[in-house]
């Protein structure tokens, strides 16, 4: 026997129909990497997990990758930044491996702490964590 005559005999099929129903290509959701991740600047993920940041941090990811990146902006979790190249006066350098071009943005873990990147299509590429506000100081922080 087969193992395409065993799948048939076992009665087991596979129900995509969720998925069809979701159409990821319409609306998909938010993906993260770190592909771009600077360990030069800002933190790393140790001094997070020191301060008990990185949890809640893989909460706040968990919780956004539910979103789109319209439903994220509309919502006010993602703030992207669109008409400057770099924040002024921020206490972060560009990094040179890091595309020109790009919109930054940012989202707030609790308080002051952000995780600072840019989007291309779906993927929010994270660059810095900012746990003190610093690569776009305001009056705020």
């Amino acid at each position: 026997m087969s193992k395409g005559d065993k799948k048939k005999k076992s009665g087991y099929t596979r129900d995509f129909k969720n998925l069809e129903d979701r159409n990821f290509n319409k609306d998909p959701f938010i993906v993260f990497s770190l592909r771009f991740f600077d360990r030069s600047q800002g933190q790393n993920f140790k001094d997070w997990e020191d301060n008990e940041l990185l949890a809640k941090t893989f909460t706040k990811i968990h919780e956004v990758s539910n979103l789109n990146v319209n439903e994220a902006k509309l919502k006010s979790i993602i703030k992207c930044y669109e008409k400057v190249d770099f924040p002024p006066n921020s206490k972060f350098n560009a990094p040179k491996h890091v595309p020109n071009n790009i919109t930054w943005c940012s989202f707030h873990i609790q308080g002051k702490e952000c995780v600072i990147g840019f989007f291309e299509d779906n993927i929010f590429y994270i660059v810095f964590l900012d746990k003190n506000h610093e690569f776009w100081p305001s009056n705020k922080s």
